[in-house]
């Protein structure tokens, strides 16, 4: 009996270890590996195994796949806002990188799913940042509409103040009232000066602006938060291109960036070889 409990526990945490291990190549942008571990894992048909297969599935692109997956973990557990968000986000990129014909209904589903995970909890940041953008963009006939938007940053001041003034920014920027943008960017950075995205929020719009000198100095400022974010790297390089400038530091940029250890929260490698191919060589 005893030898039976022993072998038991050990096979109980072996499939406990092979979605560990999965997450852990999750987490160092191996998404082939780690949906593979899943594959090979009868733990990888659980709620939990198809929501890490839906991700890694959509960090490589396979938007279809990702939406299966996440459609088992959705049914596994319905009332998951962070399921039925990350399902939103898989319509959403399947309509953008669908035809003319399709795409419309794929963008209307994301947002029927954006708008549940909303409803479900209030309180997912994520899934209410998510549906934010999706009003501030799409048009009308799909669901969008800055009324919506507006409604929607409300309810986004009472889970992040921060967040809040940056909802305003983008707003304030879809009305050409850059001005006012700024303000609000500069309030984000303001109550969350650690975020080293609020600060890269800032230095981006600033360049943008022609604000080259002061956009800078919020880069560097971005570095002394967090040492360790190579998203700033991706981030200086995309302001140097989409202003035409420094054009040989943005390809240095990249190319460090390219050989970095990223996490799933950084823009992807693809990202930073399609924003490489964009600086033309001498």
């Amino acid at each position: 009996m005893r030898v039976f409990i022993v072998s038991l526990f050990l096979s109980l945490c072996a499939v406990a270890s092979d979605v560990d291990r999965a997450q852990k190549l999750y987490d160092h942008t191996d998404y082939q590996a780690a949906l593979d571990a899943l594959n090979k894992s009868s733990e990888g048909k659980t709620a939990v195994g198809w929501e890490l297969a839906g991700k890694a599935s959509y960090q490589l692109g396979d938007f279809k796949k990702s939406i299966e997956y996440f459609e088992k973990a959705v049914q596994a557990n319905p009332n998951n806002s962070v399921y039925v968000n990350w399902l939103g986000r898989a319509w959403g990129r399947r309509a953008e990188t669908a035809n003319p014909f399709m795409a419309p209904g794929y963008a209307s589903k994301a947002r029927q799913f954006f708008e549940k995970a909303v409803a479900l909890n209030p309180k997912d940041v994520e899934a209410v940042n998510d549906l934010f953008s999706y009003y501030l963009e799409a048009p009308g006939f799909l669901g969008g509409g800055m009324d919506k938007a507006m409604t929607l940053a409300e309810q986004i001041r009472t889970n992040d103040a921060a967040e809040y003034h940056f909802a305003l920014a983008q707003i304030a920027q879809r009305r050409k009232q850059y001005d006012l943008a700024e303000g609000q960017l500069r309030k984000a950075v303001d109550l969350a000066p650690k975020q080293v995205g609020r600060v890269i929020d800032l230095a981006r719009f600033l360049a943008r602006r022609g604000k080259y000198g002061e956009s800078e100095t919020i880069f560097q400022q971005a570095a002394k938060v967090d040492p360790n974010a190579k998203r700033i790297l991706y981030a200086r390089a995309e302001s140097y291109i989409d202003t035409n400038r420094n054009l040989d530091v943005a390809r240095k940029l990249l190319n460090e960036y390219l050989q970095a250890p990223l996490s799933p929260e950084d823009p992807s490698r693809e990202d930073a070889r399609r924003l490489l191919k964009r600086v033309t060589a001498d």
